[in-house]
């Protein structure tokens, strides 16, 4: 009874989507093989579904079969949307032709060519599904922006920030790619690294085959970081609290150990050449999620005229509080939506993603007045093992004085 809908839902869709494909091809084997092949991935999201340990964490073989469920069940849904169509219009012309008196109602057969248009249209998701999770999920790409402020200190103008997110290390499956995007990191030579949040899926142990790698990240002011949601290990299921609490001291231990600088709603001072900018860290505060984030404790001591960096992991606190707040953060840092992983990015043309819906600032650079805000789409991947079109990113920010006059 448990997921007697979902399957009833799924079934529905398939038989519907089906009428595409048989009105297309008559292949006795190849309309079998479609059956086949949709019991059978239904069958595996079933069984890994109920089998699910959430002590353990979702592992990446069941990232797998989600997302070769998503691979044979978006596409089977443009087809439906196909069909959908077609059958109104020969559920107009049947009733146009039985009013008019000529003949009694009766439903024109299906087109071939709208079958296999549909089938075309959706071979595109097919194919893009698979790419993104063998090829989609390592694509990095380095976006660059250049941002002016004029209250900038002098001596910072030039300052260059490189920021990644949402590592998600749990789900990693590949070595050499994971120390291809490290080195990318360090090549931009910033003069600071920092990470906004998402380490981990739930347990700190998942990084253990990884931090020899993060190790590995140098900038000459250091690496700093502020904790995500998915970083509080509160999607699993612990025996104990102790446990729990215990995993999320490993996790800060771990950070240390690979010579990051965790900030824990609290601020440090990049000091150069006799000025200064604050760098200010506030744990996890997200609409709908966990609210540890305390930005009146982070930013004590801090006046309106200091310049401030702020790292907040969810853009929500930055809607909800942060671009308001009269101690004026000039630039936050955010992550936590991965664009969704999907999404049709075309510079100049069109920037689409499904969660926009859910949140307003989603992906890329924000500025609400002299205050900005930059959302990383994240350096790993969550629950659909890959990235179609929104491409694991690298950002590198640098600062600029603005010149008066």
């Amino acid at each position: 009874m448990r997921w007697f809908l979902f399957i009833l839902f799924y079934i529905l869709i398939d038989i519907y989507a089906f009428q595409a494909f048989r009105t297309f091809s008559k292949s006795v084997w190849l309309n079998s093989s479609y059956i086949l092949v949709s019991l059978g991935v239904l069958a595996f999201l079933v069984y890994t579904l109920s089998t699910l340990d959430r002590s353990k964490g979702i592992t990446t073989d069941e990232m797998y079969v989600f997302g070769w469920f998503l691979v044979f069940f978006v596409p089977k849904l443009l087809l439906v949307l196909f069909m959908f169509g077609e059958d109104l219009i020969r559920l107009i012309v049947g009733a146009f032709t039985a009013l008019s008196g000529k003949e009694s109602f009766h439903m024109p057969s299906r087109r071939k060519f709208v079958s296999a248009i549909a089938l075309g249209v959706a071979a595109i998701p097919f194919a893009s599904l698979i790419y993104g999770m063998y090829k989609g999920k390592y694509r990095y790409r380095v976006l660059s922006y250049q941002l002016e402020f004029d209250d900038l200190p002098e001596a910072f103008d030039g300052y260059t920030i490189t920021q990644i997110s949402d590592v998600h290390s749990g789900s990693f499956d590949n070595a050499d790619k994971i120390a291809y995007g490290i080195d990318l990191i360090n090549k931009q030579e910033s003069d600071v690294i920092l990470f906004t949040g998402d380490l981990v899926n739930n347990f700190a142990s998942e990084m253990k085959n990884w931090t020899q790698h993060f190790s590995k990240l140098k900038a000459k002011d250091g690496v700093y970081s502020v904790l995500g949601n998915h970083d509080y290990g509160d999607y699993a299921d612990w025996e104990t609290q102790q446990a729990k609490a215990q995993n999320l001291e490993d996790l800060k231990t771990l950070q240390a150990q690979m010579g990051w600088k965790l900030l824990l709603n609290e601020h440090r001072w990049l000091e150069k050449d006799g000025e200064r900018i604050a760098l200010v860290g506030v744990e996890n505060w997200g609409a709908g999620f966990k609210q540890a984030g305390d930005i009146d404790k982070a930013a004590a001591g801090l006046s309106a005229n200091d310049f401030k960096v702020l790292m907040s992991h969810d853009p929500s606190y930055w809607s909800e509080r942060l671009k308001t707040d009269p101690k004026h953060f000039q630039l936050t840092l955010s992550g936590h939506t991965h664009g969704m992983q999907f999404g049709i990015e075309i510079p100049g043309f069109i920037r689409w993603s499904p969660v926009q819906y859910r949140y307003e600032n989603w992906a890329g650079i924000y500025k609400e007045g002299n205050r900005v805000l930059n959302v990383n789409r994240g350096f790993g991947y969550l629950g659909y093992p890959g990235r179609v079109g929104i491409w694991p990113e690298v950002t590198v920010i640098e600062l600029k004085r603005k010149k008066l006059g």
